[in-house]
């Protein structure tokens, strides 16, 4: 799966337009980095450069925007609105999809080591990427600005993290960071400034004031009036939508307005969200309204209306998700390719891709049919006594669907791995060590992938059971076919699991991983009669 790390350096430059175009460049031309956005101000004299990638990539990016920086910014003659202490003012990192924030930590401080070296300049570690609990928060590292930073490098109390503690006049200090991402959020009302501002004082996590905390955690918020729009906002930060999702803050906001006897119309997202916490918002109303939503695209429309994304600007998810605006077939080239060329290139003579891509596909492709039976049962007059079954079960191999996709290039990259680390020197003691270590972290994960597909596929078994009792028999063949196909494709896997874990060193690992390989395709094995047999019998 495709790892995707989000970073927002902040730099000390909003006026001059050929700085804040050289530093986007310097990013853009960055393999494996996409700038998604860029925000100069011109009286802050500041600009948010929002830009994503994997974690190795978007480190590199951020270098390479910190490198023009040092060449053009001088923070002796800055001057602005917003607080800063240097060029590179602030450099978080954030888990966008299929990252944890561990590895956003590495980034930060792979990015605050290199950087120190390479430009001489100090950096600070803040929030996750801190261990030290007086100096996590931004604010407290920012504390004094750039004009109290020499006297701030003084104390022994603030040396940086990376770097001397020497006052660098023309840089300042950089804050570089990991956090989740924090979503800019706008609730609509229809009254007062005031009232706004009440509803913020009532939802944000720090209420009004410690014995008065808020209802919504990890929210900050305040209340203001929006002359372009005519109405008021109350104007959201949501740190970590996981913790209060969208849709929570909405609605929380809703409920403190009823209160107050004033109208909510809709609400506005500034900038961009993860795809997950529009995800998130939808199988809310999904499960609140008891609907059933299968496509993606459905989805996003249903969280746009219920939330009233469109209520003061056009809403596209194309432009506003993440994940929308940085796909790329290139990320999944056995995925995206056709059959016929899938099928040419499984027939080439070359080890990859081979069986556990084919078994993958095999996988997606019975999940796709017991998708496809059930949704020529669901919603039709003549089945209306099945719906409840079509709706508990079409969501399971829905999704495994949707997975199990994926995995088709994720078993031949994991095989490429492998292939790419018996290539290491292996001319001293040092050199052969560092060969096998990366072999066996190349067999793991060579055994890891197709487990993960065994273990996705299996989530449909259930579903397919249902779907044998109760979906249109007349697609009796179709649903035989899948079941098939489901239960080759985790076959297949576990053959693959089984070939790699020969080699692996570490025999927990292989015992853990063989047992639960040789149950899940066991089961396999099993629901597949029962299906099998559930529809003879009908």
């Amino acid at each position: 799966m495709r790892k995707i790390v989000e970073c927002v350096p902040n730099f000390s430059e909003g006026r001059d337009r050929e700085t804040i175009d050289a530093i986007a460049e310097a990013i853009g031309n960055t393999p494996g980095c996409s700038v998604l956005d860029l925000d100069p101000g011109e009286s802050t004299n500041r600009t948010v450069y929002t830009f994503v990638g994997s974690p190795d990539a978007v480190v590199e990016g951020a270098l390479a925007a910190a490198r023009v920086a040092r060449n053009r910014i001088d923070m002796r003659r800055h001057t602005g609105t917003h607080p800063r202490m240097g060029a590179l003012d602030v450099c978080p990192f954030v888990p966008v999809a299929n990252v944890t924030m561990d590895e956003c930590v590495t980034c930060a401080k792979e990015f605050g080591r290199r950087a120190a070296e390479e430009l001489e300049v100090p950096i600070y570690l803040y929030e996750a990427a801190s261990d030290r609990t007086y100096r996590r928060s931004l604010k407290d590292i920012r504390a004094g600005e750039y004009e109290g930073l020499a006297d701030k490098l003084a104390d022994p109390k603030w040396k940086p993290d990376y770097g001397s503690a020497r006052f660098v006049p023309s840089w300042g200090a950089t804050a570089a960071g990991a956090r989740f991402f924090l979503i800019a959020y706008n609730v609509n009302v229809l009254g007062t400034k005031e009232q706004a501002h009440r509803i913020a004082l009532d939802v944000r996590e720090q209420g009004r004031g410690p014995d008065a905390p808020g209802s919504l955690e990890a929210v900050k918020g305040m209340g203001w009036y929006v002359d372009e729009y005519g109405l008021a906002q109350v104007s959201m930060n949501l740190d970590d939508y996981r913790v209060t999702p969208l849709h929570v803050a909405f609605e929380a906001c809703v409920d403190r307005a009823k209160a107050l006897e004033v109208a909510v119309t809709g609400s506005e997202l500034v900038g961009l969200i993860p795809r997950e916490a529009m995800l998130m918002a939808a199988e809310h109303y999904i499960e609140k309204d008891h609907l059933l939503v299968l496509d993606e695209r459905q989805k996003m429309r249903l969280v746009i209306e219920r939330l009233g994304l469109n209520a003061v600007a056009p809403f596209d998810p194309d432009q506003r998700v993440i994940e929308y605006l940085i796909e790329d077939e290139t990320s999944e080239p056995l995925a995206s390719s056709t059959v016929r060329v899938f099928v040419e290139q499984l027939g080439a003579r070359t080890s990859a891709p081979g069986g556990g891509s084919a078994a993958a596909l095999m996988a997606a492709m019975g999940a796709a049919l017991g998708t496809m039976v059930g949704q020529l049962t669901y919603g039709r007059r003549k089945f209306e006594s099945v719906d409840e079954h079509m709706r508990t079960a079409l969501p399971h191999v829905h999704a495994a669907m949707k997975a199990l996709v994926p995995m088709i290039d994720a078993d031949t990259d994991a095989f490429g791995q492998y292939v790419a680390a018996t290539a290491m020197p292996q001319d001293t003691e040092d050199e052969r060590s560092r060969r096998q270590a990366a072999m066996q972290a190349g067999l793991k994960q060579a055994v890891e992938v197709p487990l993960a597909t065994m273990r996705t596929a299996d989530r449909a078994w259930d579903a397919m059971v249902a779907l044998g009792r109760h979906a249109n028999i007349a697609m009796r063949s179709d649903l035989e076919v899948g079941a098939r196909a489901l239960e080759s494709g985790i076959w297949g896997c576990h053959r693959n699991v089984l070939i790699n874990l020969t080699d692996i060193e570490d025999k927990e690992f292989a015992t853990r991983v063989r047992e639960e390989s040789r149950a899940l395709s066991a089961r396999g094995h099993d629901k597949l009669e029962e299906v099998l047999r559930i529809l003879a019998g009908r």
